[in-house]
């Protein structure tokens, strides 16, 4: 098959460097980390020990085929961007796969590209940009996709089989949307605090103080879901997030990569639209607002 990663920084060059055991892969992503697979190939310690040889070039406009299986792993501020300059390689049969974080990636999305023709996916497993050329896996995560719409299951069955055999243990969920929710809340419960207090994931529960924010967190994002009317628990996602938390004691979030590397974070599309939404449901939602002001405050951009 011949898969597209748009985005690869740490988790696309993880999916790309293991989906290129078996397919044609071709990684778009920045100069420097092209630059690097392209003189040594591309690196990965920790979980997974790999260091292969797969193609990597900086922009759309130098991959000269239409892929059967497009994956869009930017960051969500850059979804919109990434598809509009994607569309010039999306073919007739052409599915798209959204691998990222955040509430508002299809929306954005399904502005250019049919929801028919959609996939959804999100995973759990920790991964680190160490430099160009080099990632880490830091965490053995799970990996949840479904179809955007009936018609589009058969390809999501398809693309967990693809997963699969190249040792990325994947489910189909026939409620996928159910599922990005379920991400969200996580994130929204743990990034933002490892990011405000400088610290990996499994401090969290270490320390009293911060697991009962997390509880409150975790517990005014899941009344927002159902408000929006997905099907979650409030005893069931605290239980779900310390079980992530746990998973990924000695990982650093993504969200406190990107301050510590003087990016943008997804705060926006993360607690950002959790608050938009309690607001629309006329819902107190202030530790989320708290969140995303706090990060915007220690952001450099």
């Amino acid at each position: 098959m011949n898969i597209v990663i748009f985005g690869a920084g740490a988790m696309g060059s993880l999916f790309g460097t293991l989906l290129s055991k078996k397919h044609n892969v071709v990684l778009i992503s920045r100069s420097s980390h092209v630059d690097a697979i392209r003189r040594s190939g591309l690196k990965v310690t920790g979980k997974t020990k790999l260091n292969v040889k797969v193609c990597a070039v900086d922009s759309v406009n130098k991959v000269m085929f239409s892929p059967d299986l497009l994956v869009i792993t930017v960051k969500s501020y850059d979804t919109e961007g990434a598809i509009k300059e994607a569309k010039s390689i999306i073919g007739d049969n052409t599915i798209v796969v959204s691998l990222q974080n955040g509430l508002d990636n299809i929306e954005k999305i399904e502005k250019h590209v049919n929801r028919e023709r959609l996939v959804a996916c999100i995973t759990t497993h920790g991964v680190v940009f160490s430099k160009p050329g080099l990632i880490k896996h830091t965490g053995v995560g799970k990996t949840v996709l479904g179809g955007l719409s009936i018609r589009n299951t058969q390809n999501a069955v398809g693309i967990a089989k693809m997963l699969n055999d190249v040792g990325i243990k994947t489910t189909v969920s026939n409620d996928v949307v159910k599922e990005i929710w379920i991400k969200a809340i996580v994130n929204s419960s743990i990034n933002p605090l490892t990011a405000l207090f400088n610290c990996k994931n499994g401090y969290v529960l270490e320390n009293p103080i911060l697991e009962n924010i997390l509880e409150k967190i975790c517990g005014e994002s899941t009344s927002i879901a159902i408000t929006e009317g997905i099907n979650v628990s409030y005893d069931d996602m605290i239980r779900n997030t310390k079980e992530v938390i746990r998973d990924t004691a000695n990982n650093y979030s993504s969200m406190l990569q990107s301050i510590q590397q003087g990016k943008q974070t997804e705060i926006d599309s993360i607690n950002g639209v959790l608050l938009e939404v309690g607001r629309k449901h006329g819902l107190e939602s202030l530790m989320n607002e708290l969140l995303v002001y706090s990060i915007k405050s220690v952001c450099k951009k």
